[in-house]
C-alpha cells in the first residue's frame, strides 16, 4: 500500500463529513422536538424552511383557516377531514393530523396548480395563498397522528 493511501481515504472521510455538514440543518434544535410526535420531520420544527418554498405555517392561523368554508363547495377542511384531520366523512378520504407539513404544503400545492386532481380538492385549494397553505399544513402536521405504517403488519 503507498504511503498516500491513508492520506486519500482520510481526504474522503473528510470531504463527506464537509458535505452532510452543508447539508444538515443548522437550526435545528433537539430541544424542540417533541418525544410523543417520533414522526414530525425536522422540516415541521417552528422557524424550519420548507421544501415546498413556502413561509414558516402558523398553526394558530391554520386552525381557524381550517373553519373556513370554501367558496367552491361550501365544505371547511374540518367538515370532510374531521377538527384534529383524524376523522374524515369518507372512508377514502385521508386523515391528515400528524402527517408531515411539507407532505401537506405539497398536495394542496398541485391541488392548487392542477397537477394533482380531485373533485372537491381541486377547487377548494385553487384560492389558497401560500401563507394560507403553510399555514393548514402546520395546523395539519401539529395534531395528533392516527396515522399507521406497516411496521410488525405481517
Amino acid at each position: 500500500m503507498s504511503k498516500a493511501a491513508p492520506f486519500t481515504r482520510h481526504a474522503i472521510a473528510l470531504s463527506v463529513a464537509m458535505l452532510l455538514a452543508a447539508c444538515s440543518p443548522s437550526h435545528e434544535d433537539p430541544s424542540t422536538q417533541s418525544p410523543d410526535q417520533p414522526g414530525q420531520a425536522s422540516g415541521d420544527l417552528p422557524g424550519a424552511s420548507s421544501s415546498a418554498g413556502l413561509p414558516s405555517g402558523r398553526i394558530a392561523a391554520g386552525e381557524a383557516r381550517a373553519q373556513v368554508k370554501g367558496k367552491a363547495t361550501g365544505q371547511s377542511c374540518i367538515d370532510c377531514h374531521g377538527a384534529d384531520g383524524n376523522a374524515p366523512i369518507d372512508p377514502t378520504y385521508p386523515k391528515l393530523g400528524g402527517q408531515y407539513s411539507d407532505y401537506l404544503a405539497h398536495s394542496l400545492q398541485a391541488y392548487r396548480s392542477g397537477d394533482r386532481q380531485h373533485a372537491l380538492m381541486a377547487p377548494q385549494a385553487t384560492g389558497l395563498s401560500d401563507q394560507e397553505i403553510a399555514d393548514l399544513a402546520a395546523y395539519f402536521a401539529s395534531r395528533p397522528t392516527q396515522l399507521r405504517d406497516l411496521h410488525g403488519v405481517k
